[in-house]
This record gives C-alpha cells, structure tokens and sequence, in this order.
C-alpha cells in the first residue's frame, strides 16, 4: 500500500492532464487479447468510466476477433485469414455482425453500466456511421471506409452519453461489413477531430529491438515513419497499425498512442502521468 503523501503527489501528477482532456473526446480503441478476461475487462471499463466522471468525453470503438473466431467454430464455420485480415463472406459477415453489435457490444455497455457510466452501444451501420465499400475481393466483404458520418456518435456525447461502437459497416447495396478496428478508430477520430486515440493492443508498443522491450521508443514523429519501416523497426502486423496512427494525426488527431492492453491501468498511466508506457505519434519532425 503507498503512503497518504504518495497517493496525494499521483492525484497532484494528474492534474494537468486531467485540465487539458476535458470537455475534449478521447477515442479509444479496445479489441484482440487486451479483452480477455473478465476481470481485465471490468478493470478497464472502471477506468474509462473515471475518465468520464472528470470530464473528458470518452468514444469507445472495439473489435472482438477471438469471439467471432470461437462463435464461428462453435457453428463448424473455418476461419480463414488472408495477410491477417479474416475473409468474410456473406454468411461469415452476419455473424461478426450478431456476435459484434449484438454480443461483445452489450456486454461492455452492461459493465460500463455496472460502473455507473451512461453508455449507449451503437454499430457502424446505426445513423449511416461506417459507409463501406469492399476493401478486395480477396477479402470478401472486409470493408474499406469511404466515409465516417459523426451526427450519432456527436449526439450521444452532447446527450452525456459514453458511445460504444461496434465495427459493423454497411452500403448503401444492404451488404455488412467486417471493417478492422483499428482502421475504424482511426477514421472515427480523424472524424470527429479528438484530441487523442489510444489503441489497446497486446504489446508495450513500438520497440526499436523485437526482443527487448527496454527498447521501447517513446515519441514518434509522422515524418520519421517511413525510416523506420526502411529499417525494418516497423515490420509485419505493425505496418498497417502506424499507418492508422499516421491517418489519424494527419486526419486532425493531435496525439495518437499504442499502448499494452494488458497492463492494468494503462491507459490512466499513459493519460495522467508524467512517463507513460507505450509509444506517442505526433505530427511534425
């Protein structure tokens, strides 16, 4: 247990940043391994809701890879990946659509609830949100966005109400979409012009050595991206990732912030502290 002074100097570190997000909208993007575990999972959604008891206005865009996996097993549907991407087809999409929006997405706004947030659960297809068209027919019915329409996600937040999006989109043709949550935080930020997007992930964030992770580079500059793909530091999954945090600043979002979703507390100590924990992308040299 820390001391009373110690608790009170966390609470002092804090206030500072606590002034500069409030009243301004913070997406945050929570999906893959980071939602593992109920415990993990109410411990998150505690600190989210602290976040929206101070004043800031919390946008809450998830994804939920390893239920669609588990749901589509259970019904003896084989999950295919192409360049780690799922291929969707037509019945593969009704069911990221039923185990998004209807399960994962109920289930957060139900704990967020639990926590005395007001939550209200929304998807990409709800007021027109994610307008898609199909990313490649590799991919199937894997979409692309063409345009983020903000007037629901901006209503919710003007009512007082913490938005959680499930990334469902659709077209104007009645087809559903599987569209990447991070692509999906990434426009919606971009969108609604947030002061900052944090992607939960299940690594401390961009190592300049794979292998050890006190090699963690702390700030990235937009500018220093291609280098760093060049070098081989940026590699693999990674790539599309900073190209979201890239999009994303250049889109309007002042900070963007990949962070270890399974530390507890981490995006409090990446907000509301003077270290962090993960990587910051700003815009600039």
């Amino acid at each position: 247990m820390i001391g009373e002074e110690a608790r009170a100097e966390l609470l002092l570190e804090a206030m500072p940043y606590i002034e500069k997000y409030q009243n301004r909208i913070l997406v945050i993007k929570y999906g893959g391994n980071a939602m593992l575990g109920d415990e993990f999972k109410w411990s998150v959604m505690r600190d989210l809701t602290l976040l929206r008891f101070v004043g800031i206005k919390i946008v809450l865009v998830h994804g939920g890879g390893p239920e669609i996996s588990q749901t589509l097993e259970r019904m003896g549907i084989q999950s295919r990946f192409v360049n780690g991407l799922r291929y969707t087809d037509e019945q593969t999409a009704e069911v990221v659509r039923m185990v998004l929006a209807g399960k994962v997405n109920k289930e957060l706004v139900h704990i967020l609830g639990a926590q005395g947030a007001k939550a209200m659960g929304i998807c990409g297809i709800d007021g027109k949100m994610l307008d898609c068209e199909m990313e490649n027919e590799e991919l199937g019915f894997v979409g692309k966005i063409k345009k983020v329409n903000t007037g629901i996600i901006e209503d919710a937040l003007n009512a007082g109400y913490l938005p959680v999006i499930s990334t469902v989109g659709y077209d104007d043709e009645g087809h559903i979409y599987n569209v990447n949550a991070d692509t999906a935080a990434s426009a919606i930020a971009g969108a609604l012009k947030a002061e900052s997007l944090i992607l939960m992930t299940d690594i401390r964030g961009l190592l300049r050595d794979k292998g050890r992770e006190d090699s963690l580079i702390k700030k990235v500059y937009v500018s220093d991206i291609p280098s760093l793909i060049n070098e081989g530091v940026i590699s693999g999954g990674m790539i599309p990732k900073v190209n979201c945090c890239k999009d994303a600043i250049r889109n309007g979002v002042n900070r963007v912030f990949i962070i270890d979703g399974r530390v507890k507390h981490s995006v409090l100590l990446e907000l509301l502290s003077d270290e962090g924990l993960g990587t910051m992308f700003v815009k600039g040299d």
